[in-house]
């Protein structure tokens, strides 16, 4: 099996091959152009994303600075937005769904390596991918760890820990992250706390 295949096995593998490290390069050449564009230059940014991403669906839009793995290994769906400071450990996929947000400092992680101090000393480590589904907020600093899927139009609180699964149309939180409750009609007259919609 070669270094490519055992990225995306789920399985345990070593990390020290030279071509990784050159095709990482390109993908770090490619986000340092998009973080140093000019507000206003959001065509160049455009152009870019579609050589840093595997997919990228109409109308998404990222706010600089973005950081990245691979790039090549996350798919956007339409109108993604993600706000400052998105981190994707994309060693293997990560699929993202139409109209997602994703607040300031969310991580979305891939990768792990093994518990195992001697094991993880020879350079190895695992990826197992992450699928977010249509319609999903996930708030400020949240991190979304190896293997997860949240559900189309959940949403997760901001500073959450994702650890498991979250499943559709529940509002989920903390660390780990856990389901709080539906979400229902309640949420179609209230915006926040007891604000009501006008």
């Amino acid at each position: 099996m070669d270094i490519k295949s055992k990225m995306h096995s789920q399985k345990v593998y070593c990390y020290d091959d030279e071509n990784l490290v050159a095709e990482q390069t390109q993908c770090l050449e490619n986000l340092y152009d998009f973080n140093h564009t000019r507000p206003r230059e959001e065509g160049k940014r455009q152009e870019l994303m579609g050589k840093i991403f595997a997919e990228v669906g109409e109308n998404c839009y990222i706010e600089p600075p973005l950081q990245a793995n691979w790039g090549i290994h996350t798919h956007l769906g339409n109108n993604v937005y993600a706000n400052f400071n998105l981190t994707l450990v994309d060693d293997t996929h990560i699929y993202i769904g139409d109209n997602v947000m994703l607040g300031p400092n969310v991580t979305l992680a891939t990768a792990g390596h093994p518990i195992d101090p001697e094991i993880r000393q020879q350079a190895t480590q695992f990826n197992i991918p992450i699928t977010i589904g249509a319609n999903v907020w996930i708030g400020a600093s949240s991190v979304v760890l190896p293997g997860v899927c949240i559900g189309e139009n959940s949403v997760i609180g901001a500073g959450s820990i994702v650890t498991k699964d979250i499943p559709a149309n529940v509002v989920a939180l903390g660390n780990p992250c856990r389901v709080l409750r539906p979400i229902n009609d309640h949420d179609k007259a209230f915006y926040f706390k007891n604000r009501r919609f006008e």
